[in-house]
């Protein structure tokens, strides 16, 4: 056991935030270690003409200005996401913001997008593609500064300032958590948006992917409209959830009342129906990325059953542990191998065939 594994049961007796905090100081140090280099060849996939050693990524939010993302490829992911990043720093929300709903397996938070901004970033970022490591995949999400006058022209400027640093970019409109940005999702703001970023991400000399990031609570027509204007615009990915603002019935936590977004096991259904919806509307291509209580093997299996190229976690870490993702990586390829599918890709959408 390493030493980050038996910090676990300390940081769960804190504040969740104090404990983020705490593990991403960890991660700094060098408190956990890389896991041993146990490759299996049936995790190898290739999206976006991006390889990908395994398709279990980091979700968006852990790691909101890019401090560890090197320690975070070491811990057995295939790729992390950094973000969501706005252009000027913002303070987010005010505190508290983040509960732990331990009785649910699940997370409620109100940030509000707090950050350093791109600058910090940017400079973060090119410190780790140049050192060891740094050609592993990053993804880049985007979000709009609370009291922007110009929200596509945040987007914009975030193509334009981290474009270049990024393995894809991600374009979040779905966070519950800074007011009237859930609304980007309607079709006409959507195209008009997308269209604007997908301009500038054109004229980078690397162009990463383009991916857009969803909310779980949508109508059938509003995931309709947004796999048309996917199509119609040419982004070349979707991710799918984004935290919910429904509160389950089952839910028994005492914080299971918090204002905010709700992620972790309460929300693996809801997330996994949105991904098997889109994969009907968009099948093979518009490559989709499943997030939304994802904690074991067989959850990131049936998520690529479902339709999901690649999957990602973050909540579940809270529960259990640093090494989560290589343990979910080992499950997932012994369920590949015992249904006979020879890679990830061969297994994406299998429950609709």
């Amino acid at each position: 056991m390493t030493l980050a594994d038996r910090l676990m049961p300390a940081l769960r007796c804190l504040d969740p935030e104090t404990a983020h905090s705490l593990a991403l100081m960890a991660l700094t140090l060098g408190l956990a270690p890389p896991v041993a280099d146990a490759e299996r060849p049936i995790l190898k996939t290739r999206v976006w003409g991006l390889d990908f050693a395994n398709p279990v990524g980091l979700a968006a939010g852990f790691d909101k200005d890019a401090r560890v993302p090197r320690a975070v490829l070491g811990l057995g992911f295939g790729f992390t996401e950094v973000g969501s990043v706005t252009p000027r720093p913002q303070p987010g929300n005010g505190k508290p913001r983040l509960f732990r709903l331990s009785e649910d397996r699940a997370v409620i938070n109100r940030m509000g997008f707090n950050n350093g901004g791109h600058d910090a970033m940017a400079a973060r970022l090119r410190k780790f593609r140049a050192g060891p490591g740094g050609q592993g995949i990053a993804g880049v999400n985007l979000g709009r500064n609370k009291d922007s006058s110009d929200e596509v022209g945040d987007y914009v400027l975030g193509v334009e300032r981290l474009g270049a640093l990024a393995s894809y970019l991600v374009v979040n409109v779905s966070s519950p958590n800074t007011p009237g940005l859930r609304t980007l999702q309607d079709r006409g703001p959507l195209t008009a948006l997308l269209t604007a970023v997908k301009t500038a991400r054109d004229g980078l000399a690397n162009r990463p992917p383009l991916l857009v990031k969803i909310a779980p609570d949508l109508a059938s027509a509003d995931l309709e409209d947004i796999a048309a204007v996917a199509a119609d615009v040419g982004i070349d990915g979707i991710i799918a959830t984004n935290t919910t603002i429904s509160r389950p019935a089952s839910l028994r936590d005492s914080q299971k009342g918090q204002i905010g977004g709700l992620s972790g096991a309460p929300l693996k259904d809801m997330a996994k129906g949105v991904i098997a919806d889109l994969y009907q509307l968009v099948g093979r291509d518009i490559p989709l990325i499943g997030v939304g209580g994802i904690a074991t093997g067989a959850d990131a299996y049936a998520r690529i059953r479902a339709g999901a190229s690649l999957v990602q976690i973050y909540s579940a870490l809270v529960f259990e542990g640093p090494y989560l993702a290589a343990r979910i990586a080992s499950e997932l390829a012994d369920l590949l191998d015992r249904d006979g599918f020879k890679s990830v890709a061969a297994a994406v959408g299998a429950d609709h065939r």
